[in-house]
């Protein structure tokens, strides 16, 4: 039979529990920011590659427009508007990853080559330019 834990040791095992606890949360945080930047990733490869498949037919078109320029406008902005919002929840996903790396430092913890290597976060994204 093994002795009753003291005081001591339940506390001790508390506070390792809520240091878990407050790691995984800020993980998970990263983890979410960056999962939402994939899809929207994938929304612009989706909407640049619509884009690409209207540029040869806007580039013979009159001038004045017609169905296929408006739709080309369109996604245009939808590519602009997505970029923008992915610049923005990638400064989301590096401040949480900035409160992660100040979590584990406040809990002790001084070695983040791993953290660097599980959330890394992926460059900004720019413009695209008018092809």
């Amino acid at each position: 039979m093994s002795k009753p834990k003291s005081p001591d040791e339940i506390l001790q095992e508390e506070f390792l529990r809520e240091r878990a606890e407050v790691l995984g949360r800020a993980g998970t945080r990263v983890l979410e920011s960056l999962n939402t930047l994939r899809r929207i990733e994938e929304e612009i490869a989706a909407a640049q590659g619509r884009y690409e498949e209207l540029a040869p037919v806007q580039a013979v078109s009159s001038p004045g427009g017609g169905e296929s320029r408006t739709q080309w406008v369109r996604l245009r902005r939808e590519i602009d508007a997505q970029v923008h919002r992915y610049n923005r929840v990638r400064e989301e996903a590096k401040l949480r990853y900035y409160y992660l790396i100040v979590t584990r430092e406040a809990l002790g913890l001084r070695r983040h080559h791993w953290v660097e290597a599980a959330y890394r976060i992926p460059p900004k994204k720019a413009m695209p330019q008018d092809g």
